[in-house]
Formats: structure tokens, sequence, C-alpha cells
């Protein structure tokens, strides 16, 4: 007996309860880094250099380094695939982007958005660094396989991924508002 009037499935224990308000902060200040992404992006290189730097120094952990540069290279193909694939959608008809400058505007929209791209990269590092701590995951292999077929499925999966931007006419990448070229200097200033 609950005593309480019934829905005893919503109360929650106090160790749920504090669960949940670690979560609330954590997600709390993950939400505030979403508009600094050039200090998001700085905090997971100085991430990924101590992970890289601890790879080195114990000279061990190669199974963990390509497990973490297939992961990065599975996140980057979504980051620079467009949310509707092309072929899939439109099949037989044609690309569904704009190829000529009287179709209708379709900005790019990515598979895996810039934020989810940097927080599931940001999180690998992490993951993969405290592994290195354990050295269950110190696995012996002859790293230099390793690195040259990695390097082998990078080159074979990036070329297609290019030939797939060249034949759709999609450039994943913008750089801020276009500004166009119009008088310069030869009018009054708005200020």
């Amino acid at each position: 007996m609950d005593g309480g009037g019934g829905d005893s499935g919503s109360v929650a224990t106090p160790v749920q309860q504090k669960a949940h308000e670690a979560w609330r902060i954590y997600q709390h200040y993950l939400d505030k880094t979403t508009p600094h992404a050039t200090y998001r992006w700085i905090g997971t290189l100085v991430v990924a250099l101590a992970y890289c730097l601890r790879v080195y120094y114990i000279q061990g952990f190669y199974i963990i380094a390509y497990g973490l540069g297939i992961y990065l290279l599975n996140l980057l193909i979504g980051f620079l695939s467009p949310l509707v694939d092309p072929e899939a959608a439109g099949g037989s008809d044609g690309p569904s982007l704009p190829t000529r400058g009287s179709d209708e505007f379709k900005p790019f929209i990515r598979r895996l958005p810039e934020f989810k791209f940097w927080y599931s990269m940001t999180k690998a590092f992490c993951i993969a660094f405290v592994m290195t701590f354990f050295s269950v995951f110190d696995v012996p292999v002859f790293w230099p396989i390793l690195l040259c077929y990695w390097i082998v499925l990078f080159v074979l999966t990036m070329r297609r991924q290019i030939a797939h931007m060249i034949k759709y006419k999609y450039i994943p990448f913008s750089f801020g508002k276009q500004k166009y070229g119009g008088r310069s200097g030869s009018g009054p200033r708005a200020e």
C-alpha cells in the first residue's frame, strides 16, 4: 500500500532525483554552449590532443584509436551528407537539389547537424580517453596495418562522398551570409 492515493509509478527514489537534477544541470550548460561553436571546437581539439598524447606516450591502445577513427569517419559522412539523399528521393527523375538558376532554392540540410556532430565527436574522444586507463582494452595489434587500412578506407569513402556531391551539385559548407558587392564607399553611410 502506498498510502498516497495512487500514482506510485511516478515516485522517484532520492538517487533518481539526484541523477535527474545532475542531468538537468549538465543539459543546461550544454545548451549554453550552442552559440559558441568556435570555443566548442577548440575544447574538442584540446580533448583530442590529450587523447593523442596519451596514446603516443603509452604506446598502446591502438585498437581503441582505430575504432575511434572508424566512428569519426562515420560521423563525418553523416555531417557531409544531405538529410534527404537525392538518389533515394528523386530516383531516376534526377536530383532534387537545385541545379539551375531558375530552380527553387533549397538550403542544404545535413543528415547530422553541426552541434550533434561536435557533441558525438567530443563524447567519443572522452570515452576513448577513459578506455586508455583500463588494460583490458589494450589489445596487442600491429598498428601500421590498422593505420594503412584506415587511410585506404578514408580515401575510398571520401572519394565516393565527393563524387556524390559533384553528381548532385551540393556543397555541405556555408560561410555565413553571402555578401553582394554594391556601391563601395560612394553613398551616404547609414549609421
